[in-house]
């Protein structure tokens, strides 16, 4: 990094959760009515979930919930503490005081709006093979609510910001703080981007999605995200391209910056959606061998992406560098990083 940043140029909001990650045999997805790569919220009927991987795998306790990954892994990046700083609910302890001392670790300037009697959310993490299946209890990050955001140390710590980056997850929590958030950028005229996280919010969730996307000037989204908004809107689902043409063109809050979408597929390039264009960037393709864990690879490319896109970069720069994030990711269990980041423009 060339230049100093200002501190807490970029805010993020989101479900602070506590990965707890094992290796599982098939047959335990199966007992959870669980399909590989599924990405759910808990329901009662998964609740041992947590306690059984605890007790009978050799489970590790990693710092988890979307936006704070994406959040660390730009700080990784960027090696200039507090940069970025995250919002979320939290319970009153032991898993919130692990969560806050890795973030922190990290560099993230965490601001937790505390409740004292839920626990903290956890995410299980089920690695099978090269795949990894999700089951979010959110628990106390459920419990967000905009009064936090109108404490004014944090109110006005969300009007100094820059830049604005709330998950598609969060759509779950609390629409409130998010269109505050929105209205802010808006008003400010600065960049809000937004995730679309996973297939169950464009299917479940979509009328908070709807109000947030005028505001969004940069959307992320994997395939079968995209495809599960395209068919939850009931357009022609099969072309990627096409889906990422149609996001841009929706109704736009201030169309002198017209939306842009970042859709990634996996091994294939991503594709980079603009009002008048389409652009793809390859991804460096790992050996089997290489693969360690594919969870937070999406989390890793917009931390990377966001890294970059901070400090003013172009969009090209930005996207190789959320290439890079997700590959150095997946060498490693859940969304961690190991020694200095090496990424060069």
């Amino acid at each position: 990094m060339t230049s100093t940043l200002q501190e807490g140029i970029l805010v993020g909001c989101g479900n602070p959760l506590l990965d707890i990650s094992a290796v599982v045999p098939l047959n335990f997805l199966q007992k959870y009515s669980m399909n590989e790569d599924d990405a759910i919220l808990a329901e009662d009927r998964h609740m041992p979930i947590y306690g059984e991987l605890v007790e009978g795998y050799q489970a590790e306790f990693l710092a988890g919930g979307s936006v704070q990954n994406s959040l660390r892994i730009a700080q990784w990046i960027l090696r200039q503490p507090r940069v970025a700083v995250f919002f979320g609910c939290v319970g009153e302890d032991r898993y919130a005081g692990i969560l806050k001392e890795k973030a922190q670790a990290a560099g993230l300037d965490v601001h937790y709006q505390v409740k004292r009697d839920v626990p903290t959310g956890t995410c299980a993490v089920l690695i099978t093979g090269t795949h990894r299946s999700l089951c979010a209890n959110l628990a106390a990050a459920n419990n967000f609510t905009i009064d936090h955001l109108e404490e004014p140390s944090n109110k006005a710590l969300v009007d100094n910001a820059q830049y604005y980056y709330i998950s598609g997850f969060f759509l779950t929590v609390n629409p409130p703080s998010i269109m505050q958030v929105a209205a802010t950028a808006h008003a400010k005229q600065r960049p809000f981007l937004m995730n679309l996280s996973a297939p169950f919010i464009s299917q479940f969730y979509m009328a908070p999605l709807l109000a947030a996307l005028p505001y969004v000037d940069i959307i992320f989204g994997n395939e079968a995200e995209a495809q599960a908004f395209a068919e939850a809107q009931q357009w022609p689902s099969g072309d990627l391209r096409e889906i990422g043409k149609r996001l841009v063109a929706m109704e736009k809050k201030n169309p002198a910056r017209p939306r842009i979408a970042i859709l990634t597929q996996g091994c294939d390039p991503v594709l980079l959606i603009q009002q008048d264009s389409v652009q793809e960037f390859p991804v460096t393709k790992l050996a089997v061998h290489e693969i360690v864990d594919t969870n937070g690879a999406g989390d890793a490319f917009v931390g990377g992406f966001l890294s970059q896109f901070v400090q003013g970069k172009s969009l090209d720069v930005c996207i190789r560098c959320g290439n890079y994030a997700a590959g150095h990711i997946i060498k490693n269990p859940g969304c961690t990083y190991s020694g200095e980041p090496e990424f060069v423009e």
